[in-house]
């Protein structure tokens, strides 16, 4: 009965996970691209919860559910990049310092980020805690930083 109960539970956390990596997914890809950063916002939020919610049991799901943050990430940053270049010689030298800096910035938390992606991955059952943990905090710092960047664009 336990055991049942624990591979629901697996289940329907997975399953959690997934609805809220692809959620971030549509959410910036709407039409016009046109998402708010309070959605944005509020599906990291959920992604970094569920991640936290995993046990070292459900290693598996909880790498998947890391990789497509990451994947997730990479698309974002592409897409502000994007917008940069098509918006460049509108800018002031300013305005170009600065979402240079927040580019740069981002660029660098996801790689952080991805740091703590291979620690999940390689973590031992006695550090997993920990190294959950950090890879919640980075995205988190990230998720932050996005929110911050997106202002400036």
């Amino acid at each position: 009965m336990e055991i049942r109960t624990l591979a629901f539970s697996a289940r329907a956390l997975a399953l959690g996970a997934l609805l809220a990596a692809s959620a971030l997914c549509v959410a910036a890809d709407t039409p016009g691209g046109k998402a708010t950063a309070k959605d944005v916002s509020k599906k990291a939020g959920e992604t970094g919860r569920a991640i936290k919610d995993y046990t070292v049991l459900q290693r598996d799901e909880a790498l998947k559910q890391a990789k497509a943050a990451l994947d997730d990430v990479d698309a974002r940053i592409r897409r502000m990049e994007r917008k940069l270049d098509s918006e460049w010689d509108k800018m002031d030298q300013v305005a170009r310092r600065k979402s240079r800096a927040a580019l740069n910035a981002l660029r660098r938390e996801r790689g952080e980020l991805a740091e703590w992606y291979g620690g999940l991955k390689h973590s031992s059952a006695e550090s997993w805690e920990q190294v959950k943990a950090g890879f919640v905090k980075s995205y988190e710092v990230l998720k932050e930083s996005f929110a911050k960047a997106r202002k400036g664009f």
